[in-house]
Order: C-alpha cells, then structure tokens, then sequence
C-alpha cells in the first residue's frame, strides 16, 4: 500500500509538474571540488562604491575609481586573512571595456566580512606598462603565491586596442612591481601581438597552504579565453606558449557544441594539483541558439571544471558536462551583464575550507565555500 501511495505522489507531481519544469539533481564525480555554497544573508559581499575618490597619475585629476561596478575577482591569503584583489571601473565611459578598470584591496578575518582600502592597490600609470594598460586599464587578476612569500599576479592589460596577459610580484599584495606582458620574449615576440587573456597558473597544497608548483622544473600555466591554451617558465615572469609542430598553439580544450561552454572556455582561478590529477577551474559561456545548451541561458557564464593528468598538464582527462555553480541569485542575473553570470577568479583555502570568490553579471562580488567535510549540493541542473 506504501509503495501505491508513493507511487501515485509522484506520478501527481509528474502530471502537474513537467519533468522540463522540476529541478534536476546535479551530481559532481569523484574527483571534482564541491559543491560550494553561498553562505546565507552574505552575498554581494563588495559592491560599488561612489565615495572614494582616486588621484589619476595620469590624469591628474580625482576619480571615483569604483563608483561604477566592482566584480571579477582575484584572492589570496596574508598573514592569516583572506585578501581580494577586485577589478573596479569608474565612470569614465559606457559599456564594458570603455570605462578604466583598476583593481582595489579588502581583506577578511574570516572571508565573509570585507574592509576595503579607499584608493586602489593596482592601476594605470606613468610607467613603461602604460602603453598596454592605458585607457581601459588593469582588469581580471588571477594571483597565487610562492612557497617563499611571493605574490604572482596575472591580469589583463588593456588599452582598448589589444587585451594582453601582463604579470606583476608582491610581498604585501599593495605593493607591486609590473614586468609587462608574459609574452613579449616568447619566440621572438611571436605572440606579443594577439588577443590573450585569462591564466590560472598551476598550484597544490604544501604544508596547508596552496602554494605555486612546478610539473617538471617548469612552472605552469593554463590561460585563454576562446580556447584554453598552456605555457611554461622558469621564473614565473617571462612565458613560453605550448605550440604545435607547425608553431601554431596548442588547443588543450575547446567550446562543445550543446554544453554549458559551447562558446568559451575562458580559465579561472589557479589549477590545482591532486592526487586524481590536475583540476583546472573555469568559465564556459553559453552559446545563444542551437549550438548551446538550452537548460542554461543564452550567453549566460557558469563555472565548469576540468581534470588533467598530474604528470602532463596538457593531457586532458575529462570536464564537467554540466556547471557547479551558475547564475541563481538576482545579482547573478542583473547589472552589466543581465544574461547571468558567476565568473569565478579567485580561490583560497581557508581554515580547511574553500574559499570561492567570483563576479556577479560584471556588477559585484560574491563568495560560495566547500567544506570537503560536510560538502553542499552543487547547484542545480535548471
């Protein structure tokens, strides 16, 4: 009798709800981060703000430097506190990618609760980078630390004409030195010149605390945006893009037709090395009409993730099929990007806790945690 009972329940809520309609569990594979949740009452946890005021070197005037839209962010730890690094435009022009980004510090005792620095740690100047960053400005930081101290970190440079990776090192995430474009020296400065952002350098857990790593005497490197691609160093500045015979790059992965990335597969936050293999965390944007997947929104972005071989970063084992986390929240959904999107960036692990940091349709900031003791549901498949 219990067993026709609950038999004609669920064939009432199948006649009264399409199975189109009901919520399909999404369930992660072994090897996989998750799920990560967003802590209640917590979300945006940065915001734009139209108070602070900026001196522009170059300008030479005050600006409201994150008045406009705050989102996109980079995250590390220092000296027990979670730091991000988040890009913040002014108002200086309309749209995205014509105002100038620059990127602005908060730190958090327990990384939910932020105090933000009133003047940015990272911008334009009158230096030998401003050719490349001047005047859209210093976006999309991706930063990692060494096993002695040093801040890496990875951004996009842009000076409205050609986005570039450039790199910067720190001791204290305030203070930086720029080193420019990662590949500038690379086969003669072959590369210099084309359209690259987006990289997720290789890093793994030493002692409790991820550190920067190498994978044969070299240090890695995933980056891209179309496609994800891979480079190597030995001094984590200067970088050589992985190539085919013929010199052209090599794709490690690309968009799938019919998937949540079946337009772009843009790097995240650091890759990290495990024991089942190296996970690279990232963006897939969604294709609008019948090459995307009609369960997520058109041009909408949603965090993917992709497992690699531990002895060869460029072998590719497998990827997500459908998101971890994707726009749910009306901040997700609304801002500069109203097609929904959760553009993670930046990851800490804290307190034996991950720490995942992201942007919020290019408007804000917000934090989803995966505790591996007690892990959440990953988001939902619709």
């Amino acid at each position: 009798m219990k067993f026709v009972t609950s038999y004609l329940r669920t064939l009432t809520l199948l006649l009264l709800f399409p199975v189109s309609l009901l919520a399909q569990e999404n369930k992660l594979p072994g090897w996989a981060f998750g799920g990560f949740a967003r802590p209640d009452g917590i979300n945006p946890i940065i915001s734009p703000d139209s108070s602070t005021r900026f001196l522009d070197p170059i300008l030479q005037q005050s600006v409201g430097w994150e008045s406009n839209d705050t989102f996109n962010p980079a995250a590390a730890l220092l000296n027990g506190k979670i730091v991000v690094l988040y890009r913040s435009e002014d108002k200086s022009g309309v749209g995205i990618g014509f105002r100038t980004s620059r990127l602005g510090f908060a730190s958090s005792k327990d990384g939910l609760h932020f105090v933000r620095s009133k003047t940015p740690v990272f911008y334009p100047s009158n230096d030998d980078q401003k050719k490349y960053e001047w005047p859209g400005g210093c976006e999309d930081p991706r930063v990692a630390v060494t096993a002695n101290g040093t801040y890496v970190v990875f951004y996009t440079q842009w000076n409205r004409e050609t986005p570039r990776l450039g790199v910067a090192t720190s001791k204290d995430l305030k203070h930086w030195v720029k080193h420019g474009p990662i590949f500038e020296d690379a086969y003669g400065g072959k590369f210099l010149n084309i359209a690259h952002k987006s990289a997720s350098i290789l890093t793994k857990i030493q002692n409790g605390k991820q550190v920067i790593t190498k994978i044969k005497g070299k240090y890695w490197l995933y980056w891209g945006e179309l496609h994800v691609y891979g480079a190597t160093s030995t001094n984590l500045v200067d970088w050589e893009p992985v190539v085919n015979a013929d010199g052209s790059l090599k794709e490690i992965i690309s968009p799938r037709k019919g998937y949540f990335d079946s337009e772009l597969t843009e790097c995240g936050p650091p890759a990290l090395l495990t024991e089942k293999g190296i996970i690279l965390f990232y963006n897939g944007k969604n294709k609008k009409g019948d090459d995307g997947d009609k369960r997520f929104t058109a041009n909408s972005y949603c965090a993917g993730q992709a497992l690699f071989n531990k002895h060869d970063p460029s072998i590719p084992i497998t990827r997500l099929d459908v998101p971890f986390l994707r726009p749910m929240a009306s901040f997700e959904k609304s801002g500069q990007y109203p097609a929904g999107t959760v553009f993670i960036e930046g990851m800490v692990y804290f307190k034996q806790k991950w720490f995942l940091y992201y942007g919020c349709a290019d408007s804000r900031v917000g934090v989803a945690i995966f505790d591996p003791k007690h892990p959440a549901k990953p988001d939902p498949i619709n």
